[in-house]
């Protein structure tokens, strides 16, 4: 049921909201974007990890996988670039192996943007594709030890 009055209007996903515009709602992500994946620090984001490794432990479960150590391990180093004139920051992450993975962020105007947040939210995106390689990596490895032992 929905009512057409602003104050106290519903809809079926729950109070709704007034109309915004499309760049309140990029900066309104880029926000959100930020305070869930990095909280305040990388410190929270890696407290989450841990958490989430202890509990895998506490279960026994300890088949082969990644853990946020085998990750951050990959890393040698990283870069950080801001476009002039914008809010794009693009960070690449070099791994022991050469390969490189790049992760952006940008906000919708200048007077939102925050270099340090910027630098976070990219990094976290650079980051998050290196879970994607090395499981693709250990799943590969593991297929080929049991191929081998088939044969």
């Amino acid at each position: 049921m929905s009512t057409n009055s602003m104050s106290g209007a519903v809809d079926r996903f729950g109070p709704k909201l007034p109309p915004i515009n499309l760049l309140s709602m990029a900066e309104w992500y880029y926000v959100l974007e930020y305070r869930k994946h990095r909280k305040l620090k990388e410190d929270s984001i890696q407290m989450d990890e841990q958490e989430l490794e202890g509990a895998i432990q506490d279960k026994g479960l300890n088949a082969p996988r990644l853990t946020p150590k085998d990750i951050d391990a990959q890393i040698v180093f990283e870069q950080y670039h801001v476009f002039e004139n914008t809010t794009t920051t693009v960070c690449c992450l070099h791994l022991r192996n050469g390969y490189t993975v790049t992760g952006e962020s940008a906000a919708v105007s200048m007077e939102n943007f925050d270099k340090e947040i910027g630098r976070d939210v990219a990094r976290k995106n650079a980051r998050e594709k290196i879970w994607a390689l090395e499981g693709y990596r250990l799943k590969q490895t593991m297929f080929m030890t049991r191929k081998g032992e088939q044969q």
